[in-house]
C-alpha cells in the first residue's frame, strides 16, 4: 500500500467544485493583485482567527519580518527564538538586521522551553518569538508573563498551528501579533506561496501593511521606503474557498491522530503528547525513536512516505557556525534531532492508510 506525506490533490478532488470556480472567477475578472479576495479573505480570515485584524502578505517567513521591522526591531536587537524550528524564524530576524537568541525546547511538546527563557534575556532583548511546532500551543501564558515583566514583544508562529487552542483561547491571540503561513502543505495551505500577520493592534496592522506594500499609504504615497509582499488574487481566492473546511479538517486531524495513538500501542515509538488544557492540531504527527534510519527505511519500503522536521537544530546550521553554540547549549534539542521521525498525517487519511503504518512501526518493533 502507497501511504504518501501528504496528498493535496486527495483534498482538491473533495472540494475540486469550489476551487475550480474560485480559480474561474479570479481569471474571468483579472484579479490578479489585490482586489475583493484578497481583501474578503482578510477579513474572514480575521473572523476565524479572532483577531481584529489581518493583513496579508506574500508568505509565512515575510509575516515574520514585517512583524519585526513594524515595531521597529532592528540592528542591535536580540530576538528569541527556539532552538528548533523551520528556519523561517530565525531567518526573519537576521532578515531584519536583529540577532536571533536561540533557546532550548520543552522535551514533551518540542516548543520553546519557558523555563529557559529568562536566562537568554539581555539588555538588547526586545521580542520573543515562540512557535507552536507541529501544531502543538508553546505555552503561552507562561511566555507572556516573561514577556510582561521584561517588557518584551510576542510574536507568535502560526505557521503550523492554524486552529490550535491553550485553554480555549486561539494561538494567535496571546502575544502582540502573530504570523501565519499558508504555504500549500499547511493545515490552511493556498496553491503557492501566501501568508499573513494578525494582530488586535491597529497602529501595528497599518504599519505592517504599509511595509508589504512598498512604504505607501495610498497609491503613490510612499511614506517609507517599504517592500513588495502582497498576497495575489488567485492564491486568496483559493484560500477563501477553502477556509470554510479548515474545522472540519482540523477535527479530521486529529481524529487520525487518535487513531495512530491506538494503533500504535505497544510499539516501542514514542507517540506525540499534547499538554493539559491544549489543543494539538497536528500540522504533523511526530514519533520519537531509537531506530530511526532503520525504521525510516522500512516504511520507505513498505510505501510509507516519511520526513525529519527537523534534523538539524537552528543553532548547528552552518549559516549559524559563527554563534559556536554547542551541543551542551541546548541539550533537549540536540536529542531529539537524531529521534524525531514525522509519519503521514492529513484530513484525507484513511483507516487502512494509518493502519498499515502502524503495522509496519510494530513490526519494525517485533
Amino acid at each position: 500500500m502507497k501511504v504518501p506525506f501528504v496528498d493535496l490533490y486527495a483534498q482538491y478532488l473533495d472540494i475540486k467544485k469550489d476551487i475550480d470556480s474560485a480559480i474561474e472567477t479570479t481569471i474571468r475578472n483579472s484579479a490578479y493583485i489585490g482586489g475583493p479576495a484578497v481583501r474578503e479573505f482578510e477579513k474572514q480570515f480575521a473572523a476565524w482567527a479572532g483577531v481584529d485584524h489581518v493583513v496579508a502578505c506574500g508568505n509565512g517567513t515575510d509575516s515574520i519580518e514585517i512583524l519585526l521591522k513594524a515595531y521597529g526591531i532592528g540592528a542591535g536587537d536580540e530576538v528569541i527564538v527556539p532552538a528548533i524550528s523551520w528556519i523561517s524564524t530565525s531567518e526573519a530576524v537576521g532578515s531584519a538586521g536583529a540577532t536571533p537568541v536561540f533557546v532550548d525546547i520543552e522535551e514533551d511538546y518540542f516548543a520553546i522551553d519557558p523555563t529557559r527563557i529568562e536566562a537568554a534575556i539581555t539588555k538588547n532583548t526586545k521580542a520573543i518569538i515562540p512557535v507552536h511546532l507541529y501544531g502543538h500551543p508553546a505555552d503561552m501564558p507562561a511566555i507572556m508573563a516573561i514577556a510582561a515583566k521584561h517588557k518584551l514583544v510576542v510574536i507568535e508562529d502560526c505557521a503550523q498551528s492554524h486552529g490550535a487552542q491553550v485553554n480555549g483561547k486561539p494561538a494567535g491571540t496571546f502575544g502582540h501579533a502573530a504570523s501565519f503561513s499558508f504555504y500549500p502543505g499547511k493545515n490552511l495551505g493556498a496553491y503557492g506561496d501566501a501568508g499573513c500577520m494578525a494582530t488586535n493592534d491597529a497602529a501595528i496592522a497599518e504599519q505592517a501593511r504599509m511595509i508589504a506594500q512598498h512604504g505607501q499609504k495610498g497609491k503613490h504615497n510612499h511614506l517609507i521606503e517599504g517592500r513588495n509582499s502582497r498576497l495575489d488574487g488567485l492564491q486568496a481566492a483559493i484560500l477563501l474557498a477553502k477556509l470554510p473546511h479548515l474545522n472540519n479538517w482540523t477535527d479530521r486531524r486529529i481524529a487520525n491522530a487518535a487513531l495512530y495513538d491506538e494503533a500504535l500501542k505497544g510499539s516501542d515509538v514514542c507517540i506525540p503528547k499534547t499538554r493539559p488544557g491544549s489543543r494539538h492540531v497536528f500540522h504533523l504527527y511526530v514519533i520519537r525513536t531509537k531506530h530511526r534510519t532503520a525504521i525510516q527505511a522500512k516504511l520507505e519500503k513498505a510505501g510509507v512516505e516519511t520526513a525529519v522536521h527537523y534534523p538539524t537544530p537552528l543553532p548547528f546550521l552552518p549559516c549559524y557556525a559563527h554563534y559556536r553554540h554547542k551541543p551542551e547549549d541546548f541539550p533537549v534539542a540536540t536529542a531529539c534531532q537524531h529521534t524525531i521521525l514525522s509519519i503521514p498525517m492529513f484530513a484525507e487519511l484513511t483507516r487502512q492508510q494509518i493502519d498499515h503504518v502502524a503495522s509496519v512501526l510494530k513490526d519494525s518493533h517485533a
